[in-house]
């Protein structure tokens, strides 16, 4: 921590003793964002969500310990049902529980914790983020949804059952009761990749002034042009649903509303965090590195060639979607870090490294930290 940041975090933490809110705390409250509608309700987990590919519990479910990971059930007003939460809680380096910390929502991929395929089980439980001082919330649901609000509700796919109501949940029900159960201040900040690369952009986007920092690893923000809404296609067809029951028809309003690079001005504001490779080979996607980590020669390759052959064309993709939003922000003149790395596939190995360099980067300074 240099001097500059040092004072800044010195004076946070008067301000926070005082019960005031920090200076740089987020303009917006949870109170302001949900404008009246219904609050959620946070109570101990008590369901056992499963995986869908596996039908076992999920993975996640083996770290909760009630100190280092915490579990809970969060009832949503608008979906009816209890969303599972992970929360890693604000400590101090001494282990100690911490009040008035700033919160970071954390959001899975396409697969998420129904594939067994989450921030903590791909992260080591999030063992970075354990002595930062700062809240970690993951809602441990809404694979193939994009976390926005669907216009299709009677939805029956293994993983989209029911209305779809995510950014409603994220913006309007969570936020207050699970910031209060942690006692939390009003700094936030929002990270996702790959589908919810984008919805880390779009809550911002819609929500003006509720986050103070947003961190996008390989995503797409275009959504309503021809190109990019194949990509969305592509992701929801996995999850068995249509960008039509998502958002309706391509280019209409509700599909426009949720289109990040058509309303990147509206990211003026917060601090942003964007990433992206191009698609090419790195050290991680080669069979050496797999087997260097414990992988069978056999099963090495055979994950080598996903990664490079799939994991690449994905990211090719990504890397054009990122450089159309580099030039967007550009033009708006919004500024933003952008980690373009010159090699690299769609996989963990990079997100891992994002998820630590957009600390740094983006999301400590925005809290002041």
């Amino acid at each position: 921590m240099n001097i500059k940041r040092s004072v800044i975090a010195a004076c946070t933490a008067i301000a926070i003793a005082a019960g005031a809110v920090p200076a740089n705390a987020a303009d917006v409250t949870p109170e302001q964002a949900a404008a009246g509608a219904a609050q959620g309700v946070v109570k101990q987990l008590t369901s056992v969500p499963h995986a869908v590919t596996t039908g076992k519990p999920q993975t996640w479910l083996s770290y909760v310990d009630g100190k280092t990971i915490l579990a809970y059930d969060v009832y949503s007003p608008s979906m009816d049902r209890d969303i599972p939460v992970a929360v890693v809680p604000a400590k101090d380096a001494n282990g100690n529980r911490i009040d008035g910390a700033p919160t970071v929502y954390m959001l899975n991929g396409a697969g998420g914790a129904e594939q067994d395929a989450d921030w903590l089980r791909q992260t080591e439980q999030l063992k970075f983020y354990q002595d930062k001082g700062v809240n970690v919330v993951i809602p441990q649901a809404g694979a193939f949804s994009y976390y926005t609000d669907w216009v299709t509700e009677d939805l029956h796919t293994p993983y989209l059952k029911g209305p779809q109501k995510w950014e409603t949940f994220l913006t309007k029900e969570l936020p207050g009761p699970i910031e209060r159960e942690l006692k939390a201040d009003n700094r936030r900040a929002i990270v996702g990749f790959s589908m919810s690369a984008t919805s880390a952009l779009l809550l911002p986007e819609h929500n003006p002034g509720f986050y103070d920092a947003a961190a996008s690893f390989s995503g797409c923000a275009a959504t309503s042009s021809p190109l990019e809404n194949q990509y969305l296609k592509l992701t929801l067809q996995r999850g068995g649903a249509t960008p039509e029951m998502m958002w309706g028809p391509m280019g209409s309003p509700t599909n426009r509303y949720n289109d990040a690079l058509l309303n990147a001005d509206k990211l003026r504001g917060t601090d942003l965090y964007i990433s992206s490779a191009t698609g090419l080979a790195s050290q991680t996607d080669t069979a050496g590195y797999l087997i260097g980590q414990g992988a069978n020669p056999q099963a090495a390759s055979a994950g080598a060639a996903v990664l490079q052959i799939e994991g690449g064309i994905i990211e090719a993709a990504v890397n054009k979607c990122t450089h159309d939003m580099k030039a967007k922000l550009d033009h708006l003149d919004i500024p933003a870090h952008f980690e373009l790395r010159n090699t690299g596939t769609h996989s963990w190995a990079p997100w891992r490294l994002d998820m630590e360099k957009s600390w740094f980067q983006t999301i400590a300074p925005a809290f002041g930290m």
